[in-house]
């Protein structure tokens, strides 16, 4: 068995005293694992950090197998982000959930590529908090759970969204909440296709980690979050 694609670094971890066993998000295969042999050396070790974008040929005997990859690098995206500790920190966080929840050897054609894009804008610098927000609200979507945001759940008007039902993830006017305004998620003017403002993003953030915590973790069999999504939105907080 052997087949080449392209993809993003999600995960390396020790294998034995000199291999990794390396996941990547590819394009055409979906989250696939193998094993590099010699992945802790010093001319490997740098290629395979997380967001770096390789060339990637897996092979084994059996497609059931683990496998082994050779891999060549096509984009240093981590080294980029090291003196800016905010990007670093959503480029960790991103990585993390795409491991947490994508199935493996399962092909996304349209969630690989915004994957890839988000990455990209990190390493850029240019428009990632956007990005970041409504990549994780497209992850939702990937995981079954996806927010309908369009129109109000409670046949108010859909010039007057306000809220998100945290119990089914649809949007609630503001005339329709009435006295369950208090229960319900505030809507941010971001996801209504205002600017993202800090406020903003966090709010967002807030309401799409309720579902990743309330909905996809027990989806997952109990698993927590990643602690790198929580570091994500706590170093937000503190650059208001």
């Amino acid at each position: 068995m052997e087949w080449r694609d392209e993809g993003i670094v999600l995960a390396a971890r020790a294998h034995g005293e000199t291999s990794v066993i390396l996941e990547v998000f590819t394009r055409e295969h979906g989250r696939h694992l193998g094993v590099v042999h010699g992945g802790v050396s010093r001319k490997k070790a740098p290629m395979l950090q997380p967001g770096n974008q390789l060339d990637v040929t897996w092979r084994a005997r059996l497609d059931s197998h683990m496998g082994t990859w050779t891999a060549e690098l096509q984009r240093a995206r981590s080294a980029l982000l090291l003196s800016d500790p905010l990007r670093l920190s959503a480029l960790t966080s991103a990585a993390a959930l795409c491991s947490f929840i994508l199935p493996q050897r399962e092909s996304l054609p349209d969630f690989q590529p915004r994957t890839e894009g988000l990455f990209d804008a990190l390493a850029d610098g240019e428009g990632w908090l956007h990005d970041y927000v409504f990549w994780e609200l497209s992850l939702l979507d990937v995981a079954g759970f996806g927010l309908d945001l369009t129109e109000c759940a409670a046949g108010g008007g859909a010039n007057d969204l306000a809220y998100v039902s945290p119990r089914t993830g649809r949007a609630v006017s503001r005339t329709a909440a009435g006295e369950w305004a208090s229960r319900l998620l505030p809507m941010p003017d971001l996801l209504l296709g205002g600017m993202p403002t800090l406020d903003g993003v966090i709010a967002a953030l807030e309401i799409t980690g309720h579902f990743l915590t309330e909905k996809v973790a027990p989806a997952l069999g109990e698993r927590p979050l990643p602690a790198a999504r929580t570091r994500l939105l706590d170093a937000l907080r503190r650059e208001r």
